[in-house]
């Protein structure tokens, strides 16, 4: 494309929303993007059964401690490291509820994970085993609540609402607010899902029915000086594109009103499925 192309895809890019850009925006007090539109629901909302958690789990019986008596056997080890799952998401939760923990929750039992644990362990005079026992698990579950579904999955990977009505007919980024997932549809199947974050409350990602009308494959924000790889536009200024920030951080942070995507993988293909006119819905 000559130079007189480019500058008139930039120029309707100004006209359509402004000059292009989203950029991270720094978390509120409570870890939570600053003063975030609507974007929590009910902590105790239950949620779908996912392929990590096909149904409900039973709790632990607690045995009054006996486990943990000199000359008792050793407790029965719930989950130690390499385990992954649901169960693990929910390990993760509890521990950083009591501040043992700071990353995840990734769903994958790792040696940080392991060394909360210990951690954990030592400070209630257990054992410093590393691994959940029924002992350790019940502790744990004595000092925390029911992580809901946002605490299960800040670094992303929940499970993606069903398609909004409008995303069930032709080429359509269905994209849900409420369970913060993009699909990728085409005539009602859907090709590939993958999680993404939004705007502030104060630069809010806008909702309704929108198509591509510019793809961007190293673009650069004009308003922040930032990069937005594999950018694809879709109203004014707001692009759905790579975040590096999303992939590091999680949900401890925010958009300008983009859609951020954390899989470079899986964004890198979406970019190259994806075509100028396609539909962009954006619901809760």
């Amino acid at each position: 494309m000559g130079r007189k192309g480019i500058a008139g895809l930039a120029a309707l890019a100004a006209l359509a929303g402004g000059a292009t850009g989203c950029t991270v925006q720094p978390a509120g007090a409570d870890g939570r993007p600053g003063s975030p539109v609507r974007i929590e629901v009910p902590s105790r909302t239950p949620s779908a059964p996912t392929p990590e958690s096909p149904a409900p789990r039973s709790r632990v019986p607690d045995d009054g401690g006996k486990s943990s008596r000199p000359g008792a056997p050793a407790p029965r080890v719930l989950w130690s490291p390499g385990d992954s799952g649901r169960d693990i998401r929910e390990l993760q939760a509890r521990l950083r509820q009591v501040a043992w923990i700071f990353h995840g929750p990734t769903g994958t039992y790792d040696d940080l994970t392991a060394e909360a644990v210990r951690g954990f362990q030592g400070k209630r005079g257990l054992p410093r085993t590393g691994v959940t026992d029924s002992v350790t698990w019940q502790r744990l579950l004595g000092m925390t609540h029911e992580p809901g579904r946002w605490e299960l999955y800040l670094m992303g990977g929940q499970p993606a609402d069903a398609p909004d009505p409008r995303c069930r007919t032709g080429r359509v980024l269905c994209i849900s607010k409420s369970s913060r997932t993009l699909r990728w549809m085409i005539d009602g199947r859907t090709v590939s899902t993958m999680p993404v974050r939004f705007g502030s409350e104060y630069t809010p990602t806008r909702e309704g029915v929108f198509h591509v009308y510019w793809k961007s494959r190293h673009h650069v924000s004009t308003l922040y000086d930032s990069p937005m790889p594999y950018a694809l536009f879709f109203s004014g200024g707001q692009a759905v594109h790579f975040s590096a920030d999303f992939a590091a951080r999680g949900y401890a942070g925010a958009s300008h009103g983009c859609v951020n995507v954390r899989d470079e993988g899986a964004i890198a293909r979406l970019y190259g499925q994806v075509r100028n006119g396609d539909k962009v819905v954006v619901h809760w």
